[in-house]
């Protein structure tokens, strides 16, 4: 089968032949790829940065959003059957550890990442466990549920608590911060701000149904936004792109007592801010989003897109051929794209 791997350290990837994945272990199954998307992460590993370099042992194959069928599967194997159409939770976890048992499974104390820790979804076949698939319905496009894992990031965020009526800023408007836009209007919100500087990005996030659109580099953001909230801030800041900038920015234009919700990875050993009068004295609630909550996250994502109430042909912004996969990273890395889904099989 065709896979693209990371096969030794350093930039770039290879798309080559490999055996495909033998017989599942008992809870184990193989599922035929139909889609797989394209990640930041993905793009890290690419370019071979400093954490890639730390944490990448090639050679391997990497990917981890996907959605296909099961072809095959374990003896041990329950709930789940030949020909389901499934997509997967990138965390693998243990389901022993003290999260695992108390329902925290997404920060798992032995999590290992699939095309991370673990050969990956760019292939033609994926050998999984079991208990990291979710059976998706079928209304679902092949497209649409290759991301469902970044899709359940953004779901994950937005849904900490209520939006009914409230007011958010996103800052970010990469694939994911393009989808909690929808995601936040599904939730209730009732204005939504974003912070973008990228061209490309401002406009994505007009598509996918930003009220406002301010760009910091040309535009005082805090300013604007208590404007915009009748001097307030904003009820809920919701933060998607890992820049230090755009975090304190935030959290200045957070109404006090309001939520701050933060998915962004920020760069070398974090960022340093005003925690007294921008968190403390502020009474404000945040919280540290690891991923999704497994599976309650899926299953609010699976019922958003199988009703509709969000439409990712807004996000995904390209749909190529898997031996094109070289075209879909330039566009990833140029930032020239919402989410980037390559067609293995039909």
């Amino acid at each position: 089968m065709k896979a693209i791997f990371k096969d030794k350290p350093g930039e770039g990837l290879v798309m080559k032949e490999v055996p495909e994945p033998t017989k599942p272990g008992p809870d184990e199954v193989i599922v035929k790829i139909k889609r797989a998307s394209i990640c930041g992460t993905d793009v890290h590993i690419y370019r071979w940065d400093s954490w890639s370099a730390s944490r990448i042992k090639p050679p391997i194959i990497i990917g981890h959003e996907f959605a296909g069928t099961i072809v095959e599967k374990g003896d041990m194997v329950e709930g789940l059957e030949v020909g389901d159409y499934v997509a997967a939770e990138s965390h693998i976890f243990c389901g022993h550890c003290y999260q695992c048992r108390t329902g925290k499974a997404h920060i798992c104390q032995n999590l290992k990442i699939l095309g991370v820790d673990v050969n990956g979804a760019f292939a033609e076949y994926i050998k999984v466990p079991a208990r990291i698939l979710w059976k998706v319905s079928p209304e679902i496009d092949p497209n649409f549920a290759s991301v469902m894992e970044p899709f359940g990031n953004a779901v994950h965020t937005i849904t900490v608590e209520d939006l009914t009526g409230k007011t958010v800023l996103i800052t970010g408007a990469g694939p994911i911060g393009a989808m909690a836009i929808q995601v936040a209007r599904a939730e209730g919100a009732s204005l939504i701000i974003v912070s973008e500087v990228k061209p490309y990005r401002i406009e994505l996030a007009k598509k996918n149904g930003a009220d406002v659109v301010i760009n910091p580099l040309e535009e005082d953001l805090v300013k604007r936004v208590k404007v915009l909230t009748n001097g307030e801030g904003v009820d809920a800041f919701f933060e998607m792109s890992g820049n230090p900038d755009a975090f304190r920015q935030g959290m200045e234009a957070l109404t006090p007592g309001g939520i701050a919700s933060v998915l962004g990875i920020f760069p070398g050993e974090g960022i340093t801010f005003d925690i007294n009068n921008l968190f403390t004295l502020k009474g404000i609630k945040m919280y540290g989003i690891a991923g999704r909550k497994i599976f309650e996250t899926w299953r609010i994502a699976d019922q958003l897109l199988k009703s509709k109430r969000v439409d990712l042909s807004k996000a995904v912004t390209h749909v190529l051929p898997f031996d094109e996969w070289q075209k879909g990273f330039e566009f990833m890395m140029r930032g020239e794209s919402g989410k980037v889904v390559l067609v293995v099989s039909d």
